[in-house]
């Protein structure tokens, strides 16, 4: 089975798209200070690439940040240009942001970025279908399955007597979870506020997960989803460590880029 590691290096996006203060902008920073250099390092002797999806701001305002990233071998996906929340947008402005932060990306990483990750996981009708429209080969913002990676289903219609399904389009999913979720577990407040889980929790949950793949699921594709100012504090960089290296010590694990997961998954189900 694969292993994907997947950070969403937000920096000051979503603290400046929402106008928070100078705490929650420090915060952000963080990110590109000490937590992406912290990520570079772990993954480096590991010799384990990654995938990073990255909101245009980001890129305009830290772009040596994001140049290390592209330099130690990792991917570049999209995450909208300001962290917005592109379920509350219209179609319209959605095309303009995604054609935006899929330039910009493409310029940082050398070559057209083929995934895409909504910001806050929040998307409107119109939004996976524009993602498959502007040529991304997958996008992963979906709950759906957990390590199965699939076709998204378009122009499903939902009401109170029954659900009907629509089609499978050209477009691969790559399911995630709020379990496999730093942010929720780490960073629950609006403020940084709250009853933050201990490293030691979040490491039980996500071993967990990764040894019942391991036994259950051959081939599958299990998906973390990370923040550099979140999980790069000292006492989580620590436990991503550990999990890291109970990953290695499972016979037939590898870690693996998105697009390399989505490349090899596409030429076995085309």
């Amino acid at each position: 089975m694969t292993v994907a590691l997947t950070f969403d290096h937000d920096a000051l996006s979503s603290s400046v798209e929402r106008g928070e203060g100078q705490v929650l902008l420090s915060r952000g920073e963080f990110g590109p200070r000490v937590g992406v250099p912290r990520i570079l390092d772990l993954l480096e002797r590991h010799g384990i690439r990654a995938t990073f999806f990255v909101p245009g701001h980001t890129i305009a305002t830290f772009p040596d940040s994001v140049a290390s990233i592209v330099e130690a071998g990792h991917e570049l996906a999209c995450h909208g240009w300001a962290h917005e929340d592109l379920g509350s947008l219209s179609g319209d402005e959605q095309r303009g942001i995604l054609e935006r932060s899929r330039d910009a990306v493409g310029d940082a990483f050398g070559q057209a970025p083929t995934g895409f990750r909504a910001p806050y996981w929040s998307l409107s009708d119109d939004t996976l279908g524009l993602v498959e429209e502007l040529g991304f080969a997958y996008d992963s913002s979906l709950m759906d399955d957990d390590v199965r990676l699939h076709r998204v289903r378009f122009g499903d219609r939902h009401d109170r007597t029954r659900s009907e399904l629509g089609r499978e389009g050209r477009l691969v999913e790559v399911p995630i979870s709020w379990t496999l979720d730093d942010w929720p577990q780490f960073e629950p407040g609006r403020l940084g506020l709250g009853p933050m889980s201990a490293p030691s929790k979040v490491e039980e949950i996500w071993a967990a997960e990764l040894r019942w793949a391991w036994e259950h699921e051959p081939g599958g594709a299990l998906t973390y989803t990370m923040h550099p100012e979140a999980i790069g504090r000292m006492s989580r960089i620590a436990m991503l460590h550990r999990l890291i290296e109970l990953a290695e010590s499972l016979d037939g694990v590898e870690f693996e880029r998105l697009d390399t997961v989505v490349e090899r998954w596409v030429s076995a189900n085309p």
